[in-house]
């Protein structure tokens, strides 16, 4: 049940986003290019920030830098 406290946990690292051209999804709703995120959890291929909707979501690390 770690999805229910994602949101509160402690900010790991701060990323910027630099494009939100998806392929294959749909982020362009949801990711602003230029506006930095907080990385509330990483894994091999993803970035976890709350995004422009205030939720949680997963997103792949080439649409970010890091700062």
């Amino acid at each position: 049940m770690i999805h229910k406290t994602w949101e509160d946990n402690p900010t790991i690292k701060k990323i910027e986003c630099v494009h939100n051209d998806a392929k294959k999804f749909v982020v362009n709703n949801v990711l602003t290019p230029g506006k930095v995120y907080e990385v509330k959890n990483e894994s091999e291929e993803f970035y976890f920030v709350i995004d422009n909707s205030g939720r949680m979501g997963g997103f792949y690390k080439e649409y970010f830098k890091e700062l």
